[in-house]
C-alpha cells in the first residue's frame, strides 16, 4: 500500500515539476543555462574530470551544447546515452547526431565505450526529493543504466534550470542518487 501511495505522490510531484520546468524554459532559460554551465565547468575543472558522461538536451533541460564545445576543444573524452530497449549504454560523443525516440539526439552507434571509469556523469532531472534521488520523466532509463554502471562512475551530478524539491520521500531506493546538484541558484552537496 505504501509503495502505491509513493508512486501516486511521485506522479503528482513529476507533473508539478514539469509545469515549473516548462515555465522556466521560456525567455530566461538562456541566462539560467549560462549560470549552470559556468558552475558545471568549474566543477569539472576542480574534479580534474577527463571522462565525462553528458546528455543531449530536450527543450526543458539545461542546454549543454556550449559546454560540450568547450570540453571538446580541451580534448576531454565525452560520452552520451545511446538508447537500447528500456535503458541505454554510453557511446563516444561524435557527429553526426540523429534525432531518435522521444526527440532525443544521438550519435551513430559505436562500440567504443567498454566499462571505462567515468569521472563525472551529468544527469538532467525533473525534480529531487529529500534523499537526493532523481525524479525524471518516468521511463526509468537512467535508473537501469546506473544500476549496472554505478561502480564505474566516480561522481554523479544532477543539473536543472529550476530546482523542484520535495521535502518528503517520493522516490524509490533504485532511483539515481546525486553527489552534487547544480542549479542557477548554486551548487548543492
Amino acid at each position: 500500500m505504501e509503495v502505491m501511495e509513493r508512486e501516486i505522490r511521485k506522479k503528482h510531484f513529476r507533473t508539478h515539476c514539469l509545469k515549473r520546468l516548462k515555465k522556466a524554459s521560456g525567455i530566461s532559460a538562456y541566462k539560467k543555462d549560462k549560470v549552470v554551465l559556468q558552475r558545471l565547468y568549474q566543477l569539472i575543472v576542480q574534479s580534474h574530470a577527463q571522462k565525462i558522461m553528458l546528455y543531449l538536451p530536450l527543450k526543458t533541460e539545461v542546454n549543454l551544447y556550449p559546454l560540450i564545445l568547450q570540453l571538446r576543444k580541451e580534448k576531454r573524452e565525452l560520452y552520451v546515452p545511446f538508447m537500447e530497449g528500456k535503458s541505454f549504454r554510453v557511446v563516444r560523443y561524435r557527429y553526426p547526431l540523429e534525432k531518435k525516440r522521444f526527440g532525443i539526439k544521438e550519435p551513430k552507434d559505436s562500440k567504443q565505450y567498454r566499462n571505462k571509469k567515468l569521472d563525472i556523469a551529468i544527469v538532467p532531472i525533473v525534480g529531487l526529493d529529500i534523499t537526493h534521488r532523481r525524479v525524471g520523466f518516468g521511463k526509468g532509463m537512467y535508473d537501469r543504466f546506473f544500476e549496472k554502471e554505478i561502480k564505474n562512475i566516480n561522481k554523479t551530478v544532477f543539473v536543472t534550470r529550476e530546482l523542484c524539491y520535495s521535502k518528503e520521500i517520493v522516490t524509490d531506493h533504485y532511483d539515481v542518487k546525486a553527489d552534487v546538484v547544480v542549479t542557477p541558484q548554486g551548487i548543492h552537496f
